[in-house]
C-alpha cells in the first residue's frame, strides 16, 4: 500500500502526486475571495490525484453539497489551469481525526451554552400568543381543541401537524402549546429556517456533536414553517434523524407547515410519512363571522393599550371583514390602516370612507392571471406545470387541469376560448366542461371545496 502525507492539509500518495495542493489553495482564495475560502474551501483537501479527475476529501456530507451545488465548476476550472488533463472532481467524506473528537470533548460545556443562549435570545415564547386570547372560529376549532388536548397527555398525538395557510394562527398555536407545557417540560420552541440556521453554523464550526445532542435533548420539540427544509438534503438528513431520536425517547413533537405532509415539494419521502403517520390538522381560512369577532378583540385591545375609544359601528366592521379576502395578518393590517385614518382625521368613519382608504389595497390583492393560477395550481398539486398543460389525461393531472381552468373562468376576465388556447389550445368546450365538471364536484364533496378555496387564498396571499 503506498505510503500517504498527510501535510497541510493535503493527502496524496508518493508516487502519484504532481499538484501543489497549497498553491490551488491559494488560487481558490484569489478566486473566491477571503469569506467563501475561509468558511467552506479551505478545509477541501487532495486525497489523489489520477491523470483525468481528482479525489478530494471534505469534513462532512453537508460540506460536499453545498460544494457541489455552489462552486464545483469553478473549482473544476480553476484546478484544469494546473493540469488541462483534468475532467473531473470526485469528493471523498473524511472522518473527524481523533485529535479534532477530543477538542470537541474539551470545549463541549461553552458549546452547548453557546448554542442553546443563541438559541433562547433568538426564540423566546411570546406570552402574549397564548390559549386565552387564540379566537376560536369553525376555521380553526378543531386544530385549537386538538393542541389543548397534546397539552393534556403529551405523546397521544405524536407529531401533531397543524397545516394552512399564511396568517391563520399555526404560529399562535404552537406558541401556546409552549407556553402551557414550558413548566414541568424542557420545550424546544423554533422556526425551521432558524434550525437551518444553527445547522450551518454547527458545520462551520466542526460542533455537530453538541448540535445533536442540544435539539434531542428536548421533551417537547416545537418547529415552525417545516416547508422551508425544502430542497436541502443535508439539513433533511439531520431533522430525519432528531425527528426519529425525538419520537424514540416518547418526546411529544409539533410541526407547521403552510401544507399538508404529502403535498411538501422536495422533501424526502421518508419524512413526509413519518409527518403524516401522526394527527394532521388543517387551519382552513376564516369565515366572515371569525373575520368580525377578530376585528372587535383587536379593538378591544387597542382600546385598553392606549385608553382611547375606536369609532367603528358594525357596518363598517363587516365591511372590513367581507372584503378582507386572505388572512388574519391582512385583516389586521387593514384594520390598522383604518384606525389610523380615524385617528389623523378625528372622524368617525363610515362605509364610503372605507371604500376610498381601502380601495388600492383590495385591488391590488384581486390581480389574479391565468399564469398565476396555472402556477399555484401546478404547486398545490405538486405536479410539474408543464405536465399539467401536456396533451396527457391521466387523472392526476387531469383533475390538477380542470381546477386550474375552472379558477381562470371564476378569478379572471379571459374568455373561454382564450382560457382554453392558454391550456396548450385546449378547446372551449373543454373549459365549459372543466367549470361544470369541478362546480358539481366543489357542491358534492368537502374535500374539492377545501382544495379550491386553500388555492384561493394562495392566489389572493401573493
Amino acid at each position: 500500500m503506498d505510503k500517504i502525507i498527510k501535510k497541510q492539509n493535503v493527502y496524496v500518495s508518493e508516487e502519484e502526486k504532481t499538484l501543489n495542493w497549497v498553491e490551488i489553495q491559494n488560487s481558490f482564495k484569489k478566486t473566491f475571495g477571503n469569506e467563501i475560502y475561509n468558511s467552506w474551501l479551505q478545509k477541501i483537501s487532495l486525497i489523489k490525484e489520477y491523470n483525468d479527475f481528482l479525489v478530494l476529501g471534505v469534513p462532512t456530507r453537508f460540506f460536499r453539497d453545498w460544494i457541489v451545488s455552489r462552486y464545483l465548476d469553478k473549482i473544476l476550472e480553476q484546478v484544469k489551469s494546473f493540469k488541462l488533463s483534468l475532467n473531473r472532481i470526485e469528493f471523498k467524506i473524511i472522518e473527524e481525526t481523533k485529535q479534532n473528537q477530543e477538542i470537541i470533548k474539551i470545549n463541549e460545556l461553552n458549546k452547548v451554552t453557546e448554542i442553546k443562549d443563541s438559541i433562547l435570545n433568538y426564540n423566546r415564547l411570546n406570552p402574549s400568543l397564548n390559549f386565552n386570547n387564540f379566537i376560536k372560529g369553525s376555521s380553526n376549532e378543531i386544530a385549537l381543541s386538538y393542541s389543548k388536548k397534546v397539552c393534556e397527555q403529551l405523546s397521544r398525538y405524536n407529531p401533531l401537524y397543524l397545516c394552512g395557510g399564511v396568517g391563520l394562527g399555526k404560529t399562535h398555536l404552537l406558541n401556546a402549546i409552549g407556553l402551557e407545557l414550558q413548566n414541568e417540560n424542557n420545550v424546544m420552541f423554533i422556526s425551521a429556517e432558524r434550525f437551518m440556521y444553527h445547522f450551518i453554523k454547527s458545520i462551520k464550526k466542526n460542533d455537530m456533536v453538541n448540535f445533536k445532542d442540544f435539539f434531542r435533548k428536548s421533551s417537547v420539540f416545537i418547529i415552525d414553517d417545516i416547508q422551508f427544509i425544502s430542497g436541502k438534503e443535508s439539513l433533511q438528513e439531520e431533522f430525519f434523524h432528531t425527528f426519529n431520536s425525538l419520537m424514540d425517547k416518547g418526546s411529544q413533537i409539533i410541526i407547521s407547515s403552510d401544507r399538508a405532509p404529502m403535498k411538501l415539494e422536495r422533501i424526502q419521502e421518508r419524512i413526509k410519512s413519518r409527518l403524516a403517520g401522526g394527527l394532521v390538522v388543517d387551519i382552513e381560512t376564516p369565515d366572515l363571522d371569525l373575520k368580525i369577532k377578530i376585528i372587535k378583540k383587536k379593538i378591544e385591545e387597542i382600546e385598553n393599550q392606549f385608553k382611547e375609544n375606536i369609532n367603528l359601528n358594525d357596518e363598517v366592521i363587516s365591511y372590513i371583514a367581507s372584503e378582507s379576502k386572505t388572512n388574519i395578518r391582512e385583516l389586521i393590517g387593514v384594520l390598522n390602516r383604518v384606525i389610523a385614518f380615524s385617528r389623523v382625521h378625528n372622524k368617525i368613519l363610515n362605509i364610503s370612507d372605507c371604500k376610498n382608504i381601502l380601495k388600492d389595497a383590495f385591488n391590488q390583492i384581486r390581480i389574479i392571471t391565468v399564469d398565476k393560477i396555472q402556477t399555484i395550481v401546478s404547486n398545490y398539486y405538486n405536479i410539474p406545470l408543464s405536465e399539467m398543460l401536456s396533451q396527457r389525461r391521466s387523472r392526476p393531472l387531469a383533475r390538477p387541469r380542470q381546477v386550474a381552468m375552472y379558477l381562470a373562468k371564476k378569478l379572471t376576465t379571459r374568455s373561454l376560448p382564450e382560457i382554453g388556447r392558454r391550456f396548450a389550445n385546449r378547446d372551449h368546450t373543454t373549459v365549459i366542461h372543466a367549470v361544470k365538471t369541478i362546480t358539481r364536484l366543489s357542491d358534492q364533496d368537502d374535500e374539492m371545496k377545501k382544495n379550491i378555496n386553500q388555492i384561493k387564498s394562495l392566489l389572493l396571499e401573493q
